[in-house]
């Protein structure tokens, strides 16, 4: 399964529903080199040329649940309940 927010195309999607823990990346995770965090808290990686290639989202069901929705900033991504939830169902 793959999810699309904004720009960006997860290809590689996988949930951890005991830790309620999302883990999105384009291609292989390991062609990360460098980190940071969003505002909300959220895991970034990004590749050498600094393109955004993985988030991690703690919490993820828990997020969705009380705000509807999942915000990422930055880069401001923001991913909807239904596109969401259909990934969060199938793990």
């Amino acid at each position: 399964m793959s999810l699309t927010i904004g720009a960006v195309t997860f290809d590689h999607v996988s949930y951890d529903r005991d830790a309620d823990v999302l883990y999105l990346s384009v291609g292989d995770p390991a062609t990360a080199v460098d980190f940071d965090e969003s505002a909300e808290g959220h895991a970034l990686r990004y590749d050498g040329e600094g393109r955004l290639v993985g988030i991690t989202i703690v919490g993820a069901s828990k997020l969705l649940e009380r705000d509807g929705e999942v915000v990422v900033t930055p880069p401001q991504l923001r991913v909807e309940r239904d596109d969401l939830a259909a990934v969060l169902a199938a793990a």
